[in-house]
C-alpha cells in the first residue's frame, strides 16, 4: 500500500492532508505526488509533498530489533 502526504497553506492556516493507494498502484501515486509539485512550483500553498509505502507480506516486524547475546559485531575501520 502507498499513502501520499502533504500539507496545504490557506491564509496562514495550514492542514495536513492523505490520500491512499494500492499495493499495486504506485504509477497513480508517483502522478499525484508530480500533480501536487506542480501546483507547488505554481506558486500555490502545497508543502511537505510524501510517499510512504508499506508491504503487507513483509517478513518481521517494522522496526529496530535487539540483537541476541551472540551477535558480535564489530566496526570495521577505527
Amino acid at each position: 500500500m502507498y499513502m501520499v502526504y502533504w500539507t496545504e497553506t490557506t491564509q496562514g492556516t495550514s492542514a495536513p492532508h492523505a490520500k491512499e493507494f494500492g499495493s499495486d498502484d504506485m504509477r497513480a501515486a508517483m502522478h499525484f505526488m508530480e500533480t501536487l509539485r506542480t501546483r507547488q512550483r505554481a506558486g500555490e500553498g502545497v508543502c511537505f509533498v510524501a510517499l510512504s509505502s508499506e508491504n503487507p507480506h513483509s517478513v518481521g516486524h517494522a522496526g529496530v530489533a535487539e540483537t541476541g547475546p551472540d551477535y558480535q559485531w564489530k566496526k570495521r575501520r577505527s
